[in-house]
């Protein structure tokens, strides 16, 4: 009884040999193209997030970095999930969203920051309610993001005002829904940045307290380890980009509202008000930037707003540090 044949029948080594033919033109095509961020190639784009009105807001609306990939996020807390997920390689968020973000286990590290911008964020009231300090919101309903630099400014408005997070009823609201809950009356006080600050800034409608020496309020620029590993130049060519972006909307506010309102889609006048007091040059990090990051975390441990222990001071990367001086 002769013996079965192993060998395949014509179709069979036909689709075997197409297969192969697809496969290794396939690679051909990826080395043409340089290859992944991980090969070290160039020719994937830089991811940045950022918020609507931030620094980088500017440098996306003047085209200046038109080899980047640009994600748009409502908040920093909602940023620094997406460093997480590895969706971007920088960012840039506010005061808080690195320490919960550090107390998640996210791994980032603090590459850039700005100079201080406390008239940046505000607790908003009705002027018809009759409120006239901070004070007069306890056992008040205060809406703020959770996480976000408005947190920090509530911490420390309730330790200038000897008043703890018991003495007032704290609602986790994000901006689009803590201005309607606002304007329809539904909470007492809204803490808020700009350029949401600005929007609401209606008749009406009164600034009982901002972070004038109570919070920096500054911004900070994030990044990934991976990004920092595999993208260095690229990351401090972009950062260069910022930095003149930056230093050309303080020289010239006219021009920079003009060509900010409508990426922000808001009227023009709203983006010059917010950018008075918001827009401000950027900075390097520093060991005293890593002590000021530091003693917020340590205070939000103190509340057991977040877990401990967390070393701040270990994120901050000064390596670009250059780029801003």
């Amino acid at each position: 009884m002769p013996s079965p044949s192993t060998s395949r029948p014509p179709h069979r080594r036909l689709l075997t040999a197409a297969l192969t033919t697809v496969a290794l033109l396939a690679t051909v095509a990826v080395s043409a193209c340089g290859g992944s961020a991980d090969a070290g190639g160039g020719a994937d784009k830089l991811r940045i997030g950022y918020q609507r009105f931030g620094g980088l807001s500017l440098v996306k609306a003047r085209g200046a970095a038109p080899d980047v990939e640009w994600s748009l996020f409502e908040s920093g807390p909602a940023l620094t999930e997406a460093l997480k997920a590895g969706s971007i390689d920088i960012g840039q968020v506010g005061e808080a969203p690195p320490v919960f973000a550090a107390a998640g286990r996210i791994p980032f590290s603090v590459i850039g920051t700005s100079a201080p911008i406390p008239q940046g964020e505000a607790v908003l009231v009705k002027a018809d309610r009759g409120y006239r300090s901070f004070a007069d919101l306890k056992g008040k309903t205060v809406a703020l993001n959770k996480g976000s630099n408005v947190h920090w400014l509530l911490v420390r408005l309730l330790e200038a005002n000897n008043m703890t997070l018991k003495d007032i009823q704290v609602k986790y609201l994000k901006p689009a829904e803590g201005r309607p809950a606002f304007d329809g009356g539904q909470i007492d006080a809204w803490v808020i940045w700009d350029p949401y600050f600005a929007l609401a800034e209606q008749p009406g409608v009164q600034v009982l307290a901002d972070a004038t020496g109570l919070a920096s309020n500054r911004e900070y620029v994030l990044a990934t380890p991976r990004a920092l590993d595999k993208r260095t130049d690229d990351i401090r060519a972009f950062l260069q980009r910022y930095r003149e972006v930056t230093d050309w909307g303080i020289a010239h506010p006219e021009e920079r509202a003009s060509t900010l309102a409508p990426e922000l889609k808001i009227p023009q006048d709203v983006t010059s008000r917010a950018l008075a007091r918001s827009a401000r040059p950027l900075a390097p990090v520093t060991p005293a930037i890593g002590d000021e990051l530091q003693a917020i975390t340590d205070s939000f441990i103190a509340l057991e707003l977040i877990p401990g222990p967390v070393d701040l001071r270990s994120r901050v990367d000064d390596r670009f540090s250059a780029v801003f001086q």
